[in-house]
């Protein structure tokens, strides 16, 4: 994604030759928040707190539906306070070593692709559950209840969904024993006065997002208690992210000077918002979709909307999608006796993926089309 996001903004600079407006394309507070909220969550994830608390809920169901149902719901949690991306980085590999030490491997692709619709649409409904959101909230100067009423009734369609769907596909198994879950091994107990530092972090973070402190005070403070606390957290900083977000600033900034693309944008994004939102999140993928269409309306309702929603879909609709496919094929390399098994085959992934994720995304847009005026 950096070196298409690189090559994207390289590209518009040929259109539009560098100078004193490029400084204007960055927008430094959603940089900024980004920065705050993943190294709070890498910092929470190398402690171990995230695992901890997943294995928690997952060692309490034996049986394969509340298993799975389990899962599911933890990664959508997780993505409302780690990003979608890293709901999935730390859920993904547990998930795989659950089922299949429980012997349900057939429930690793149903589970696989209902993870991945969770973390899209269900971390939708924060500011900071989605790279996307976080820019829009700060790009539009978004208010907390505004943001919530609007993604109200996509959240909880796609919520209800997503159980519903979980209940219905991880309840179909001829396994006839229950899986057994408790060899679940606990990590090492967490450092209480550490955590709560970190808590404070997430908190400050928290505020900074809702621009009640100011973003470069928590920024600082984020980076020198880091540093003094584990360093291991800003190596694991997603720097390439907050490159990509920069490149496509530079990108939708060029874009939005060059007329021809203003008069043929302007006008699609004032009469069909939602569906060319979400349409284009098909095609580029939902951040830089998001970054691009912002430049060419006030209307922010239906791009947020469609942005989120069009992280269903293609796998290029979220980044989040492509790590959920990347982690199904290690599958067969991480457990030696998943090669014979043809429910772990990438091909009955890929049509799973596309049957439930297509089939979310038409739901989603009809429903949020008729409910508003989008």
């Amino acid at each position: 994604m950096l070196v298409v996001a690189a090559m994207a903004a390289a590209a518009s600079a040929l259109a539009v030759p560098p100078d004193e407006a490029y400084l204007g394309y960055f927008d430094w507070k959603t940089l900024g928040c980004l920065f705050c909220v993943l190294a709070v969550a890498s910092a929470l994830r190398l402690m171990g707190a995230f695992d901890r608390a997943a294995r928690a809920v997952i060692a309490r169901f034996r049986s394969p539906r509340p298993l799975a149902l389990a899962l599911v719901l933890t990664t959508a949690g997780l993505s409302c306070v780690a990003t979608n991306d890293m709901a999935l980085i730390m859920m993904l590999p547990l998930s795989a070593a659950t089922l299949m030490g429980a012997n349900l491997p057939r429930l690793v692709a149903p589970v696989f692709v209902l993870q991945s619709l969770a973390a899209n649409l269900c971390g939708m409904i924060v500011p900071f559950g989605n790279p996307q959101n976080l820019y829009l909230y700060s790009y539009y100067g978004l208010g907390l209840g505004d943001f919530l009423a609007t993604m109200a009734l996509p959240f909880a369609l796609s919520t209800i969904s997503i159980v519903a769907c979980t209940w219905w596909l991880c309840g179909r198994t001829d396994s006839s024993s229950p899986s057994d879950t408790r060899n679940l091994a606990m990590p090492m107990p967490l450092g209480r006065r550490r955590l709560a530092a970190y808590g404070l972090l997430f908190a400050l973070t928290l505020l900074a997002v809702f621009r009640i402190v100011s973003i470069a005070a928590a920024v600082a403070t984020v980076a020198a208690a880091l540093a003094a606390l584990d360093r291991r957290a800003l190596a694991a900083v997603d720097w390439g992210l907050l490159a990509t977000f920069a490149c496509f600033f530079v990108f939708a900034g060029n874009m939005a000077r060059v007329p021809e693309v203003s008069a043929w944008l302007s006008p699609l994004m004032a009469d069909h918002g939602l569906w060319v939102s979400a349409g284009l999140s098909q095609i580029i993928s939902n951040v830089p979709a998001a970054v691009l269409l912002s430049h060419f309306t006030g209307a922010w309702q239906p791009l947020l909307v469609g942005v989120n929603i069009g992280g269903a879909g293609t796998l290029v609709g979220s980044l989040a999608s492509l790590i959920t496919l990347q982690h199904f094929t290690s599958v067969r390399k991480i457990f030696p006796r998943a090669t014979a098994l043809p429910e772990l085959s990438t091909g009955r992934f890929l049509a799973l993926f596309s049957v439930l994720n297509f089939g979310f995304l038409a739901i989603l847009l009809i429903a949020c089309g008729t409910a508003s005026s989008f």
